[in-house]
């Protein structure tokens, strides 16, 4: 056979490892409206940089008439690109192909781009779209996904890892997009859950279906697996790609800087309108937010999870930041087992990837109540705490109005290493709020009282007075300054300056062990 022919017979084959599982099923993955395993490659990377690896491997099962149906790629299509001129491994899940169930070949082409992207410092993205282990190979297949979650685990906290759920991702195989940072899923078409509807009726007798145990919402709003929701594929991975303007490639890269062009001494003089003068009154912490970081462009990460606290990426000054903030709009801003869970995933991803803490406080306290306690309030609210502690990236945090018990301790306080902590004048710092205190301190005069309501209201106006303000914190250095919030922008953006070359490390240890 001469070089031309030889050629030809491998061009060929590349066109045959590009079929899937042919046209029939590709057809039948459209009508679910889902894309295949190259449309979502072509979608997610910039145009012409995908360069595929192990396109002829096939499976070496001989079971179960195997061995008369094999398939280039085995049932995913794996590689490197670049998301905006930045270096990724992905691997794309082929449902086409056997179900896009996993086999040995199968995991093993996993592996080794996982493998690469650890020793080039190159993000991993995982697009799962699988029926899970393929049977007719056994503990060989289960081996094969112990092999990815080894690599997920030790590659967390290196790279970045990202999964999109794009399709079914059930059994054992949820695993390792639990172990990555963030997970995207498609309402209407992905789903995730350990046993599926027709087991869950079998032993506990509920009725459910695919989407409500373990649909795009059910997991984004209830479960809080997944980070982000989307209408469609396109959306997804268009949403992935917008990422990528925030984090770095690895632990010892920097996250890529704005290019928005929003004036670095910028004041905003709604600011001074928008914390109500009513203490009680909710307002919308992302209405801050975006007055003051870049362009007002906020990421939000789990925006449909822990409502009553918001995490999310932004540039200041164009730095990229990782903001926390207490929503007053959802349950007043209280810390709560899933809020303290949501906030803690989020902190530890930055810290680990070297992106500053911009926390932004109104906080009344972690929420009492028979189910939080029962529920381990105690033990997740920890986890909130080691979370900031831990963190040596800057950490910068702004009062703008309450900041309450051991909640004000959790928020990044001056106390548990925050590097620059200023407050509104709206700022109230104490250990409990006005009505709380006044009924403990001052229980027996009021009691005494023939007016007992307009003794309460003299006392809670004394105890404001004397303690519903930010001076008696910043007059003990717990904040290094109290600003007018018009000028909150300026005043980070030069505090993000100054801590460019922040150099902080933790006693020397295998790992510490974070209240799980």
């Amino acid at each position: 056979m001469t070089m031309r022919e030889k050629l030809d017979l491998l061009e060929r084959r590349r066109a045959e490892s590009e079929q899937g599982g042919g046209d029939a099923r590709l057809k039948t993955q459209h009508e679910k409206g889902k894309l295949s395993a190259r449309e979502r490659l072509e979608l997610l990377l910039d145009e012409g940089s995908f360069v595929e690896l192990d396109r002829f491997v096939v499976h070496r099962s001989t079971d179960f008439g195997l061995e008369t149906q094999k398939f280039y790629g085995d049932g995913v299509v794996t590689g490197q690109g670049k998301i905006d001129g930045r270096l990724v491994y992905v691997f794309s899940q082929d449902f086409t192909v056997f179900g896009g169930s996993l086999s040995e070949s199968f995991a093993e082409k996993i592996v080794k781009i996982m493998d690469l992207a650890m020793r080039n410092g190159a993000p991993v993205i995982g697009l799962n779209d699988s029926g899970g282990a393929r049977i007719q190979e056994g503990v060989v297949s289960l081996g094969g996904y112990a092999e990815i979650f080894l690599r997920n685990t030790l590659a967390s906290g290196v790279v970045p890892q990202i999964s999109a759920i794009l399709g079914p991702c059930a059994g054992g195989a949820v695993y390792s997009p639990a172990i990555t940072d963030f997970i995207y899923m498609v309402r209407g078409t992905s789903y995730m859950f350990v046993t599926g509807p027709n087991v869950v009726k079998t032993v506990t007798h509920e009725d459910v279906t695919m989407e409500e145990l373990g649909g795009a919402d059910t997991h984004s709003a209830t479960s809080g697996v997944a980070h982000f929701a989307c209408d469609s594929e396109p959306e997804c991975l268009q949403h992935i790609r917008d990422l990528f303007r925030f984090i770095p490639s690895n632990n010892l890269g920097e996250a890529p800087r704005g290019v928005g062009t929003d004036p670095r001494e910028r004041r905003d003089e709604s600011l001074l309108d928008i914390v109500p003068d009513n203490a009680n009154k909710p307002y919308d912490m992302h209405e801050v937010v975006k007055r003051i970081v870049d362009d007002a462009e906020f990421y939000e990460v789990h925006r449909e999870y822990a409502g009553n606290i918001i995490c999310g990426f932004a540039h200041l000054g164009g730095f990229s930041i990782g903001v926390v903030a207490n929503q007053p709009a959802v349950l007043a801003g209280v810390l709560d087992i899933s809020a303290s869970l949501k906030a803690a995933r989020f902190i530890r991803f930055c810290d680990a990837f070297n992106i500053p803490l911009v926390t932004f406080e109104d906080v009344p306290g972690f929420l009492p109540g028979v189910t939080q306690e029962h529920g381990g309030i105690i033990k997740h609210g920890a986890k909130l705490l080691y979370a900031y502690c831990e963190a040596t990236v800057p950490k910068l945090t702004v009062i703008t109005r309450k900041a309450y018990g051991g909640a004000y301790d959790v928020m990044s306080s001056k106390h548990i290493r925050g590097d620059f902590n200023v407050a509104w004048p709206t700022a109230e710092i104490a250990v409990m709020g006005p009505k709380g205190a006044v009924e403990i301190l001052f229980r027996k005069e009021i009691s005494e009282s023939k007016d007992q309501v307009a003794a309460t209201e003299a006392k809670i106006e004394e105890y404001r007075e004397m303690f519903a303000h930010p001076y008696i914190a910043a007059g003990r250095g717990y904040l290094d300054d109290i600003i007018d919030p018009r000028d909150t922008r300026p005043v980070l953006i030069a505090a993000l300056e100054s801590l460019e070359t922040k150099r902080d490390k933790n006693p020397p240890k295998k790992h510490g062990n974070i209240p799980l």
